[in-house]
């Protein structure tokens, strides 16, 4: 996937795939799993991947492989969206943006293979950069076993779960330790995002579609009251009709791309404004890039008694200038529209 101009609509999918597809030399778009970091320096700590609403780690929910046409310092450029997935919180979200040239200290200069590796390596703990990951997470992992010293962790929290779950029977301090993982409950099922470009519509279609949509099984309905309907059709209808329709010519996306575009919204309550929007710390105008469609949260099999991970739109906005800090992982905004009044 590439962002320059505005251009037509991308559309994401998930898709099955072998883990070899979804690790980071591949330049992955994926869901779930662990995050398949861009750059192995620089990763955002655990208090900058913390819910800032109930402190608890966040989930790393999907990244897109996004390079910006025309830019060397962006030749490989990757988005990582995360979100709290712990009960009765769920709120928090957090994005981060990374970018690199084509010659860089962690890739080859040349694309990856499109062959898979002779053997199937398991899943590694500590990135090529000697960075250590969270054995539960994947993300940065300051935090070592007093005992073994071997496994890492983000947090005191992600420690004490893989305690419970094998590692105090695994753990010894002469012993090489044991490098399964296991099923922590944690990680969202794993998905590659597979993209395609969104068939272009002239707007009498899309109007038409709207309009039948409406009406629907009314035919009989007396003129007057057809009439009445569409005088007293809200803004927020029309809205929700929109979505609905764009969404009905491909019920499967997930993710809509188009860096400058405008993004459509599930319902005329909590849209943002310019101003809802902070500007880089570059100073520059953060601009939409993508957002996340809820046919997602049918693949997370995230559904718990109460409250769960859940949202309408997450509109991801990201510097205009997509402008180069390092090698290290800017922080971006998403904003989250619920699902409100659009029965």
């Amino acid at each position: 996937m590439s962002s320059a101009t505005v251009g037509p609509v991308e559309l994401g999918f998930v898709e099955e795939a072998p883990a070899w597809r979804l690790r980071s030399e591949q330049f992955p778009s994926k869901v779930g799993g662990r995050p398949a970091w861009l750059s192995q320096a620089g990763l955002p700590g655990p208090a900058d991947l913390a819910c800032g609403a109930c402190g608890h780690p966040l989930a790393f929910l999907l990244q897109l492989y996004a390079p910006v046409s025309g830019r060397t310092d962006a030749f490989h450029r990757a988005v990582f969206l995360f979100c709290c997935r712990e009960p009765p919180c769920c709120a928090g979200l957090r994005v981060f943006r990374n970018q690199l040239p084509r010659k860089n200290d962690f890739y080859s200069y040349e694309p990856p293979s499109e062959n898979p590796p002779p053997e199937s390596e398991p899943f590694c703990l500590q990135l090529k950069s000697g960075t250590h990951l969270c054995k539960v997470c994947g993300c940065l992992g300051p935090k070592t076993c007093s005992r073994c010293h071997q496994a890492h962790y983000c947090s005191k929290e992600h420690q004490t779960l893989d305690w419970k779950l094998g590692h105090k029977q695994a753990c010894a301090p002469s012993d090489i330790l044991d490098d399964k993982i296991p099923d922590h409950s944690f990680l969202f099922p794993e998905f590659e995002i597979v993209i395609e470009t969104e068939d272009e519509y002239p707007p009498e279609v899309l109007e038409k579609e709207v309009a039948s949509e409406l009406i629907g099984s009314m035919d009989e309905a007396l003129e007057e009251e057809l009439d009445s309907l569409a005088k007293h059709e809200s803004k927020e209808d029309k809205i929700f009709q929109k979505f609905k329709t764009l969404i009905a010519l491909e019920p499967e996306q997930i993710l809509r791309y188009g860096r400058g575009i405008a993004p459509i919204w599930i319902s005329g309550e909590n849209i943002p404004e310019e101003k809802d929007i902070p500007n880089c710390p570059c100073g520059a105008k953060r601009i939409f890039e993508f957002q996340v469609m809820p046919q997602l949260l049918n693949y997370l099999k995230a559904d718990r008694l109460g409250r769960s991970v859940d949202w309408g739109v997450l509109a991801v906005f990201t510097c205009a200038e997509s402008c180069s800090l390092g090698t290290g992982y800017t922080e971006e905004f998403v904003w989250k529209q619920d699902v409100t009044d659009t029965a």
